[in-house]
């Protein structure tokens, strides 16, 4: 599978969260197409990580629906998405290296992707550390290295500039523009301008109400 083969449009209709009995979200619609970027704007608690993790499939849909359209209609989202959280997913115990390698192996991509990734992030040169030894950025990054190894279509991300300094937040752009342009979609969760054309803004703040896009 390959970015530009895997996703047309990701369409969202109606859709709702509850968390703890409280409504998060509703009436929630949008679509986002190969080569465009979604970025979800709004408050604290407006639903912004809520949406992500229910389109990654990670928390359960309240109301509305998720939908792919692909080349591959058996597909689905999870299938196509690769999410990137508030965690970084990092193995503290294992080296670098063997962080990246355990996400080649869980992905089924060849090992010799994993320097190559490390080394858009300038972690080449700590690939034999232990993980738990990295600053906050470095391990930000070493997370973020998982989008250059891992070839799947639809982005998600969780304010993925949080510790990064200005030489990381600038790899990280080019990786994305690089993606768009392959044809790949993203739905991104931040607070920060990355300077990316097309990017369409989503305003979490109005709970969703209405059509965008």
């Amino acid at each position: 599978m390959t970015t530009s083969e895997a996703l047309n449009t990701l369409t969202v209709t109606g859709l709702a969260c509850v968390r703890g009995e409280r409504e998060v979200f509703r009436d929630l619609s949008f679509r986002v197409g190969a080569g465009e970027m979604l970025t979800l704007v709004g408050p604290n608690g407006s639903g912004k990580s809520s949406l992500l993790r229910q389109i990654a499939g990670l928390l359960d849909i309240t109301a509305g629906e998720i939908l792919v359209e692909g080349s591959r209609d058996d597909l689905s989202v999870a299938d196509l998405a690769l999410y990137a959280g508030h965690l970084d997913a990092v193995k503290s115990p294992l080296s670098v290296i063997e962080n990246l390698g355990f996400w080649a192996q869980f992905y089924g991509v060849p090992s010799e992707k994993i320097a190559a990734a490390l080394e858009i992030f300038g972690l080449g040169h700590l690939g034999h550390l232990p993980a738990g030894v990295l600053s906050a950025g470095q391990k930000r990054r070493l997370g973020l290295a998982r989008l250059a190894l891992i070839d799947r279509p639809l982005w998600l991300l969780d304010e993925p500039t949080v510790s990064l300094d200005t030489a990381s937040i600038a790899a990280l752009v080019d990786l994305m523009q690089g993606h768009l342009q392959q044809g790949g979609a993203i739905v991104a969760a931040t607070h920060v301008d990355l300077g990316l054309d097309g990017v369409r803004p989503l305003d979490m703040g109005h709970h969703g109400r209405g059509e965008h896009g």
